[in-house]
């Protein structure tokens, strides 16, 4: 079988493969039921389909904050390294832009601190949320609202359609919790919710909820760090 993780480039690749060999691919598994049986997310994460493949070989991206992480001892399976194939000259790298941050990436972070629309500035953003993941050592997210807002950058985007992830804790401040963004952070081992209306969806999927004011909570949070 050949399983890719389910990202950028897992997902580019896997209906490629799956389209070669003539078998149906199956994609963002976060759980194996059986050798041919597994369970993926749908409908935001509102349910959870399983599905049956009798395909002899099977293609599946992997939902890798589904799992935990493999023991680096004690497996029994072969290590093979593999060249790589000649140049087919089809296509030709013209180069990256990649972003370096001293903060974890946020699909690997233990601790994620997200903030909402409610900051109301990139400035206010920067100056409230980042001194709270400093004090943590934690990498910093966004709900779509504030991406779109333009408060925070594209790669800050934690949900559906931005990045899913499932830290050991995540800070969600400002952030009502529209469908979309629980989809791509309610897998997360605790949930912190500082939101001052009561009735912000957030705090049906939060550990702990604090109902006050974000720029009055979070100071006060990290005071106290």
């Amino acid at each position: 079988h050949i399983l890719f993780p389910a990202t950028a480039s897992g997902k580019n690749i896997a209906p490629r493969v799956a389209a070669m060999l003539d078998v149906g691919q199956i994609s963002d598994i976060t759980k194996v039921d059986a050798v041919d049986t597994f369970e993926r997310p749908i409908y935001a994460g509102n349910a959870i389909a399983i599905v049956q493949s009798l395909d002899a070989t099977k293609v599946i991206t992997v939902r890798t904050t589904g799992f935990d992480a493999a023991a680096a001892t004690g497996g029994t399976a072969a290590v093979e390294t593999l060249a790589g194939v000649a140049d087919s000259g089809r296509s030709s790298f013209v180069g990256s832009e990649i972003a370096k941050s001293d903060r974890p990436e946020l699909t690997a972070a233990k601790i994620i601190v997200s903030g909402g629309r409610a900051l109301g500035s990139a400035e206010k953003f920067n100056e409230v949320m980042m001194p709270l993941a400093d004090k943590l050592g934690a990498a910093l997210g966004a709900s779509r609202a504030a991406v779109d807002a333009g408060y925070a950058p594209n790669d800050w985007q934690v949900g559906q359609t931005g990045k899913i992830v499932a830290p050991q804790l995540y800070i969600a401040a400002g952030i009502s919790g529209a469908i979309q963004h629980l989809a791509g952070m309610k897998d997360s081992k605790v949930i912190v919710a500082i939101n001052k209306d009561p009735e912000a969806p957030i705090f049906s999927v939060a550990d702990y909820g604090l109902e006050a004011d974000l720029f009055t909570a979070v100071p006060e949070l990290i005071s106290a760090l």
